[in-house]
């Protein structure tokens, strides 16, 4: 991630989640709040309900990768938060995928000449 730095305090997440905007899919939560930062930064929960730590952790991993490839279509200066739901569990990485760019198009997150595709 070249230009996203990762959210690391309990205190920047729940500023996020109580001043943020956000927008639900079946498989994940995308919460978003601007700031006045050059680049982004980037949060990403996985909770213990949905599986064991290797569960958890390959959700985790297709989440940043997903992002990964898409923060140079992101406006900069946001902090983000991606909340894996249950049903990421079973879904596919485009599956993912499709759910991510919907919530991000939601938001208005994506700048306007990319259509988030590569």
């Amino acid at each position: 991630m070249e230009f996203t730095e990762t959210l690391k305090k309990n205190y920047e997440f729940r500023r996020l989640y109580g001043k943020g905007k956000s927008a639900v899919t079946p498989y994940l939560v995308l919460y978003v709040r601007r700031t006045g930062r050059p680049g982004n930064r980037l949060g990403v929960t996985v909770s213990n309900k949905i599986g064991k730590a290797v569960v958890r952790n390959r959700v985790r991993r297709r989440l940043r990768e997903i992002y990964r490839l898409h923060e140079g279509a992101f406006c900069c200066g946001l902090d983000l938060v991606i909340v894996a739901r249950s049903r990421s569990v079973e879904a596919t990485y485009v599956q993912l995928e499709k759910a991510f760019e919907k919530a991000g198009r939601q938001l208005g997150l994506f700048r306007e000449h990319s259509g988030g595709e590569a």
